[in-house]
């Protein structure tokens, strides 16, 4: 029966370290490229019945949880440009936009 590896290397199957790596997908909110975390959030909660999934960075989904109802959620869909015109979360935006794709900070709580 023949080998599924080679006996010599056995490593062989990792990427060599002369392959570019692919680039960065950009946050579904923020539009900056993720980092190391990728949170894959439901624009529409599944609750509501949303399939999709989109990129964000944790810091974003944790923005959106904390001033946006499932409703409001649901409402909204997959059209960022309403998200964005709420102030609270273009002020977010605009704030995060020089940070590190890995920046990590806490959120403030829900504001219902």
């Amino acid at each position: 029966m023949a080998r599924k590896h080679s006996r010599r290397d056995p490593y062989d199957h990792l990427p060599s370290e002369e392959e570019e790596a692919p680039p960065p997908v950009p946050c579904w909110l923020c539009g900056r490229p993720t980092g190391q975390t990728i949170v894959w959030h439901h624009p529409v909660p599944k609750s509501r019945g949303g399939r999709d999934v989109v990129p964000m960075h944790p810091i974003c989904q944790q923005m959106l949880i904390a001033n946006f109802t499932n409703s409001e959620l649901q409402r909204h869909g997959l059209d960022v440009d309403a998200l964005l015109a709420n102030p609270a979360v273009r002020k977010f935006v605009d704030w995060v936009a020089n940070k590190d794709p890995d920046f990590t900070a806490t959120n403030a709580k829900k504001q219902r």
